[in-house]
């Protein structure tokens, strides 16, 4: 491909300020997605769930694509898939070795189901390659509600649950042993996953909500071990992937994944200099505080 039309393909700002009128649902929705993708990020990363919500999105890219070939709604879909996928999990995967085993079950189960599916769909292209990668003009207003009430319903359960779930993710041993309903907040806590990544799916796409659910966090645990700083920067990260990535993919031909993930693997890639940079300063302060102080 000629290099300028390749460039005109990811970056072509002419009528960008016509188009931006017509995605402003997208951004209020990526938005949205990002404060919930940040919150509930953290929690992934203290849990060790990374693994488990590429699994929980197999599945739901499965239900989706089932409301796709049915004629369904596909959030529905999605929700269905991915709170199910969530249930399994959270039932079944106590230990971190019956988790991994069971996910690696789930995850080529639920591709599977939903290419065929896919396969079955003779509808418009474009709406089966959405499913995976996500679409930028295909939020409207009603979706943008019931995305906000849902997302407001989870992020109002996450606070509510909020401290017994930090102390259950820190210690669960020792949570349990003090009282704490550690089995029924990790359930829940699968069911808040799998709505949010449900959620995200119509965004960024079943292939690439990891860059959502998981970077930003992992992004900010690399800059700070400060909990509240942490939930902040999570939730700043993964706002401007989603909104930057909206604004960027507006500009060209390519979906919006590609632009999202692009952003917050940026994000990530420079918080861990600064982290690593910073860890180094620091290893040299205590070399120096600590080294003996010659004789005259």
């Amino acid at each position: 491909m000629d290099p300028d039309a390749l460039l005109n393909a990811v970056f072509n700002f002419e009528n960008y300020g016509e188009l931006l009128v017509l995605v402003q649902n997208s951004l209020w929705a990526g938005a949205v997605l990002g404060l919930l993708g940040g919150l509930m990020g953290t929690f992934v990363m203290k849990r060790d769930l990374a693994f488990a919500v590429h699994g929980i999105s197999e599945l739901s890219f499965a239900g989706a694509a089932l409301a796709l070939l049915i004629g369904a709604d596909v959030i529905l879909g999605s929700l269905a898939g991915s709170v199910t996928a969530a249930l399994v999990l959270g039932v079944m995967g106590i230990r971190a070795r019956d988790k991994n085993s069971i996910i690696g079950v789930i995850m080529p189960f639920g591709l599977g189901l939903g290419i065929l599916f896919l396969s079955l769909y003779e509808g418009r292209a474009a709406n089966k390659f959405g499913l995976l990668t996500g679409q930028i003009v295909s939020v409207g207003t009603v979706q943008l509600q019931v995305l906000a009430g849902a997302a407001v319903v989870v992020m109002l359960a996450l606070v509510a649950i909020w401290r017994p779930l930090t102390f259950a993710s820190v210690d669960p041993d020792v949570a349990t042993a003090r009282g704490v309903p550690v089995r029924a907040l990790g359930i829940g806590f699968m069911v808040l996953l799998g709505i949010s990544v449900a959620l995200s799916i119509q965004i960024v796409g079943a292939l690439l909500v990891l860059a959502l659910l998981i970077t930003p966090a992992a992004a900010a645990l690399r800059v700070t071990s400060s909990p509240r700083l942490v939930v902040t920067l999570s939730v700043v990260f993964a706002m401007t992937a989603t909104v930057g990535g909206i604004m960027l993919a507006l500009g060209g031909r390519l979906p919006i994944s590609p632009y999202v993930t692009t952003l917050s693997f940026l994000i990530y890639v420079v918080c861990r200099l600064v982290g690593n940079y910073r860890m180094k300063q620091g290893i040299n302060g205590r070399v120096l505080r600590t080294s003996p102080v010659p004789a005259a």
